[in-house]
């Protein structure tokens, strides 16, 4: 049980006010030994969902402080923001910017599902943090039988009237998911952001029946990029708490009863204009440069692929019934 379940329980009946930071164990292993890795630049500074909590996001280095445990390796912030306060942001995200870079995601979400199918090519499927319902609609019409989760009210109500299945509004905790009810439960680019990710699991893997399929993809804190790059990888940001190498999430999904299948490196699929957008956070006058020069090339709905080998997918089955 980590810290912030404790204090979940305890504080409830003291005070119905959530604290604003939380002290936390490692959620992989429950150590309270770590090392500090990068130091908090957020200050006193008050979290805004508009900025800090939406898909596109650019506060890029804006963030709590970032440890590593020395158990496990597991890297996670802490002290990090009170459960009741993440799910609030999340509940108040309004993200057009979203809307208008669809398109992107739509290829990229159409690679995602055709992982899926590899092991599962039909059935109920779930899309925990299905924000507006971009991969449940592609899902629907490969034939599945689909059904979304989404803390965002703005998302939810977008997602609901985009597929015939229900879409709970809120988080994965409160969500009514029955035993052995799915086929397939995915988490695209979610993980990050659940405080208690291990328990979140936990629901998942029994939410699906034997045999059953579970897709997370998430960012890789030990790749390559993410090393050199430094206190300066633009993963960094408030709304990720907790931030995986391939390592820790096998090992975590191992532990809450998972076969792994497969690791392979994500491949993103975004507009050329939204690529210089995200300059902004480095460089504004380049991004705004770059962004002029692709509308008078005629570019700029262009998309392609983007990877820098720090995001990943696992594709993890429950076993079958002995």
């Amino acid at each position: 049980m980590t810290a912030e379940k404790t204090d979940r329980q305890t504080h409830a009946g003291q005070d119905a006010r959530p604290k604003a930071q939380v002290a936390v164990r490692c959620p992989l292993c429950g150590a309270d030994d770590y090392r500090v890795k990068v130091e908090d630049t957020m200050g006193t500074r008050v979290a805004d969902p508009r900025v800090h909590y939406t898909c596109t996001s650019s506060a890029f280095g804006e963030h709590g402080r970032i440890v590593e445990c020395r158990s496990c390796h597991l890297v996670y912030m802490n002290p990090r923001p009170h459960h009741e306060a993440v799910v609030e942001n999340y509940g108040d995200v309004e993200d057009q910017e979203y809307i208008e870079e669809e398109q992107g995601r739509l290829e990229t979400f159409a690679d995602s599902l055709e992982l899926v199918r590899r092991y599962r090519r039909s059935g109920r499927l779930l899309d925990v943090g299905c924000h507006v319902g971009t991969f449940l609609t592609l899902a629907e019409a490969a034939g599945f039988e689909v059904a979304g989760v989404e803390p965002s009210r703005w998302g939810s109500e977008i997602a609901r009237g985009r597929i015939a299945g229900p879409v709970h509004c809120g988080a994965i905790e409160d969500a009514p998911l029955p035993e052995g009810g799915y086929d397939v439960i995915t988490l695209w680019d979610v993980i990050e952001h659940l405080p208690d990710p291990a328990l979140d699991i936990r629901a998942i893997h029994a939410a699906l029946r034997p045999g059953g399929v579970f897709a997370v993809s998430t960012m890789d804190v030990d790749s390559l990029f993410a090393r050199v790059a430094g206190r300066r990888w633009p993963w960094y940001m408030q709304m990720h708490l907790v931030y995986f190498s391939r390592q820790t999430l096998c090992e975590m999904l191992r532990r809450e009863g998972f076969q792994i299948c497969e690791v392979v490196t994500h491949v993103r699929r975004v507009r050329l204009t939204y690529l210089a957008s995200r300059l902004d956070a480095y460089a504004p006058r380049a991004g705004r440069i770059a962004a002029g020069l692709l509308e008078r090339a005629g570019l700029a709905e262009r998309t392609v692929g983007v990877s820098l080998g720090d995001i990943f997918t696992v594709v993890a089955r429950k076993p079958e019934a002995a």
